[in-house]
């Protein structure tokens, strides 16, 4: 898992893998952190999945959190302000179910 400090916000790559059973973060895959959504790639449906998902995890607000590229891709580049990478990597390993 690699995150960056950029313009004042928490930048890291994200795996989606759409229409789980259920939304939770798998682990690791290369440089990005690999999550399960409850939703299908349709509409925008899993981007909001997964900026509603992340916010719970990481304990932040959805307006916290950005979807900077990747926003028909399963690779995700997400933004993330109020947070330090310190903390988000934290949480993000305390969720892995792997």
């Amino acid at each position: 898992m690699k995150l960056a400090l950029k313009d004042g916000a928490v930048r890291f790559e994200v795996h989606a893998k759409p229409r789980a059973k259920k939304s939770k973060v798998i682990g690791e895959r290369g440089d990005a952190v690999e999550i399960a959504l409850a939703a299908p790639p349709v509409d925008g449906a899993a981007n909001e999945e997964l900026v509603r998902f992340v916010a719970k995890v990481l304990e932040v607000r959805q307006r916290d959190i950005e979807v900077v590229r990747g926003e028909t891709s399963r690779e995700k580049l997400l933004a993330v302000v109020g947070l330090t990478v310190e903390e988000i990597e934290s949480r993000l390993r305390a969720a892995f179910t792997t």
